[in-house]
């Protein structure tokens, strides 16, 4: 099981690196990360699980997030409309965006980034995901709102780079051009 030890935190060079596409059908032990890599993020959300392993609550892991240099991610949450979201993908691509920009008014934050980092962070306001599920399967996602910024911000850890990259250095709080919050 994986444990908030697991998680490697800003600084890390792994965080910076473009991770290596994963050759399909995945290894074993590709496969194993990527299962426990999604039951991670659903513990993380277990009230009890959470409490007991000391788990910080997260919506999604990206495979360099636990030193692993490879083209996973996990997402496991509910978006503002009540829809369920939860899926391990091998080698996510956004394959098309839209012009107009979203973010969250909250700002974002991340399992590897142990403190509060304030500001807007753009993100496209509707994306197409492609990637490899679980089973093996090419699935293809049409994401908007909430949905699209999560997996942007794990796609985003798979090309080394971080939230907070993404925030105005000179004026946090600017809103982004051509946006609407995705949280109001």
């Amino acid at each position: 099981m994986l444990t908030m030890e697991d998680i490697v935190r800003e600084g890390h060079p792994v965080l910076r690196e473009v991770a290596n596409e994963v050759p399909l059908p995945p290894s074993e032990e590709d496969q194993k990360t990527l299962e426990n890599m999604l039951q991670f993020i659903k513990n993380s959300q277990d009230d009890q699980i959470a409490e007991e392993y000391n788990l910080r609550p997260g919506v999604g892991l990206a495979a360099p997030q636990i030193n692993v240099s490879k083209r996973m991610l996990a997402v496991h949450f509910v978006d503002f409309d009540d829809k369920q979201y939860s899926y391990g993908l091998i080698n996510p691509k956004i394959v098309s965006h839209s012009v107009e920009k979203t973010y969250l008014t909250s700002g974002e934050g991340c399992l590897s980034v142990d403190r509060d980092v304030p500001g807007y962070v753009p993100r496209y306001a509707r994306i197409t995901v492609k990637g490899t599920d679980l089973d093996g399967n090419e699935v293809k996602l049409r994401l908007r709102g909430f949905a699209a910024i999560v997996f942007q911000h794990e796609i985003d850890h798979l090309n080394g780079i971080m939230f907070y990259d993404h925030i105005n250095k000179d004026n946090p709080f600017k809103e982004p051009e051509n946006a609407t919050p995705a949280d109001e």
